[in-house]
């Protein structure tokens, strides 16, 4: 799910990769099921700057709980400002010609933690 002209994208890592997709970074702690870490063509993977274990139990991907998980991640990124640096970094020189794209794995696209991460981001 490419974001319109912005320089940070969002992106299903079972999607087929492609040539427009720049720097693709995986954002979940846990590796994606079911693919092979050749088929991703992943070139960073920041598994610590992902949700706690206990705030993604908590969140269960459930969209009534969206709000209030937003803003307990958005808590957790704050206290990762030294693991976020590198992801600062590729985001500081992303365009919309070569963007950053932030890989997850859930099936909802509009509520995951990639979506909080970017917004953190820009």
């Amino acid at each position: 799910m490419p974001a319109k002209a912005s320089r940070i994208t969002l992106k299903r890592v079972y999607d087929s990769p492609v040539a427009s997709d720049g720097v693709r970074v995986l954002v979940d702690r846990l590796w994606p099921r079911g693919l092979k870490r050749e088929d991703a063509h992943i070139d960073h993977w920041f598994k610590t700057i992902a949700p706690s274990a206990e705030l993604r139990a908590w969140f269960a991907h459930d969209p009534a709980k969206w709000p209030e998980f937003q803003r307990r991640y958005r808590h957790e990124l704050q206290g990762l400002r030294e693991e976020l640096k590198p992801l600062e970094a590729l985001a500081k020189v992303a365009t919309t010609a070569k963007p950053l794209t932030l890989l997850f794995a859930a099936r909802d696209e509009a509520h995951n933690n990639a979506v909080v991460l970017r917004s953190f981001l820009e």
